[in-house]
């Protein structure tokens, strides 16, 4: 019986490493690993609904006006805050094994979407980069309609709009946005890696083999 499936992208079928990111982007900067994660909580405040980047994500700021915010409550420049936010794009390539999980998924029949903080800029670039989204029936980027996860309207929204008239599983790497969907009535996952993820929906009889 076919299934309703909400994918989260960034950490679930994205890569998204923030310190590592920031070890690439800021060489000058010689960040060892706590340094690098020290400072990534301080650019993206970890994603807190009233943070700047969250604004980014909301669709609320622009690029500019995200990079002097940063830049003036860090020991960042802008340049150097700039050089980040272009350069999270390229960060942002495909994790082979989650991919794997989504064709199977899709050439078993179940409706996919996903759901996904993401400011207009980087959703535009992926969604013709990636050749992934194919396999979503549609998916909602918060910047695209300035709500985003764990805001309870936003599930609401993609209730509706997904048509999802049974009990939708989501995955999410975020524990907060696992919460929220729970509390929503969806069945929640939390994303750890692939082969976990895939012996997760084994267990729920929703994938039977990983395509090669």
């Amino acid at each position: 019986m076919a299934a309703s499936l909400v994918f989260d992208l960034g950490g679930v079928l994205l890569n998204w490493q923030p310190p590592q990111l920031l070890k690439s982007l800021l060489p000058e900067l010689s960040l060892d690993d706590p340094a690098a994660r020290a400072l990534s909580t301080e650019i993206f405040q970890s994603f807190d609904p009233a943070s700047d980047w969250a604004r980014f994500d909301l669709g609320l700021i622009q690029p500019d006006e995200l990079a002097l915010r940063i830049a003036a409550r860090t020991v960042l420049g802008v340049e150097q805050v700039r050089r980040i936010i272009d350069g999270i794009p390229y960060h942002l390539h495909a994790l082979p094994g989650t991919v794997e999980i989504l064709k199977s998924l899709a050439q078993a029949g179940h409706r996919l979407f996903f759901l996904s903080n993401m400011p207009a800029p980087y959703a535009e670039t992926l969604v013709a980069r990636e050749p992934f989204f194919s396999y979503f029936s549609d998916g909602i980027f918060s910047a695209h309609v300035h709500c985003m996860k764990p805001d309870a309207a936003l599930f609401t929204q993609a209730q509706a709009r997904f048509q999802l008239e049974t009990t939708p599983v989501f995955i999410d790497d975020m524990p907060v946005n696992v919460e929220a969907a729970a509390r929503h009535g969806w069945r929640g996952l939390r994303f750890e890696n692939a082969p976990a993820l895939a012996q997760s929906l084994q267990g729920l009889g929703l994938l039977q083999t990983i395509s090669s």
